[in-house]
């Protein structure tokens, strides 16, 4: 069966994920230089994900001449 077109998701996974593969993880790790050529591919350690900040309403500023 397949999803009737009103209930899909234009988006897809266009948002951040909770979850990261185990390619992505090693790439964080690389990054981090946590992770060498060679090691284990199990059992790696937990890489924190990315989350987005909400972004801050700028102040309008009390002196605003001319």
């Amino acid at each position: 069966m397949s999803i009737d077109r009103s209930l899909k998701v234009n988006a897809g996974l266009l948002r951040q994920r909770n979850v990261l593969t185990r390619a992505e993880r090693i790439e964080k790790l690389v990054e981090q230089r946590r992770w060498a050529e060679g090691d284990a591919v199990l059992g790696i350690p937990k890489v924190r994900t990315q989350w987005k900040s909400k972004a801050k309403k700028k102040k309008k500023d009390k002196v605003e001449e001319a």
